[in-house]
């Protein structure tokens, strides 16, 4: 499945803002994938932190190959030692059982964040052991479709509204600024501002402010 967007959100974006618009046009349609299930999203999300793409899908595709499904009655049973088995840290491994457990339990009830306001619903999944603020933000936009999405955490949403709009760093205010733009459809705006800052507009640069190589003292 692909994030559901259509020409009410781009008219809209496209009438809030003049470069913006032109984005918009040059790229064209996107079409980003998501995740149906936000239990398998948050262990999949946990798993990404802090290593790359491919070592992500690498060791996701061993739990697939052990759990055939991710579920939290089957993580909520394995073994800490079990996880780490599929290249998880210990602290990672320690994270997906808790969060498992809670979820098994009924500590945690999952289906509520859907009925959850986008606040509500970060404040909760971040209150998750192994899950913060940001990767609350994209469960939200990624497996929940929420419309009205921007991280200020997101370092490729700070590079790409530098790219797009010539500013040299992006200050909460400057943030809140475009957030207020773009509004209620933040999430599509996101989704076009990423594309700009992976380099599918190869004429677009980074405008960010260069750090000076400190002199070496005699």
């Amino acid at each position: 499945m692909y994030f559901v967007y259509g020409q009410k959100e781009i008219t809209y974006l496209q009438s809030r803002d003049a470069k913006l618009a032109e984005v918009i046009k040059q790229i064209g349609p996107l079409q980003r994938t998501i995740d149906t299930d936000l239990f398998s999203s948050v262990v999949h999300h946990i798993v990404g932190q802090q290593i790359s793409s491919k070592a992500q899908r690498t060791i996701w595709q061993r739990m697939i190959n052990t759990y055939a499904e991710i579920t939290p009655q089957k993580l909520a049973t394995a073994d800490i030692a079990d996880l780490q088995a599929h290249g998880l840290t210990f602290k990672k491994a320690e994270y997906i059982k808790s969060f498992a457990e809670q979820v098994n339990s009924g500590a945690f009830v999952l289906a509520d964040v859907a009925h959850m306001s986008d606040e509500d619903a970060i404040k909760a999944l971040s209150s998750l052991k192994g899950i913060g603020v940001w990767t609350a933000e994209m469960l939200l936009l990624f497996c929940l479709q929420r419309q009205n999405v921007f991280s200020f955490d997101d370092l490729a949403i700070q590079r790409g509204l530098r790219m797009i709009y010539h500013h040299r760093k992006i200050t909460k205010a400057l943030f809140a600024k475009y957030r207020r733009r773009f509004s209620p459809y933040c999430s599509v705006a996101s989704l076009y501002i990423w594309a700009v800052a992976g380099g599918t507009l190869p004429q677009m640069r980074d405008y960010a402010v260069k750090k000076s190589k400190k002199t070496e003292r005699a």
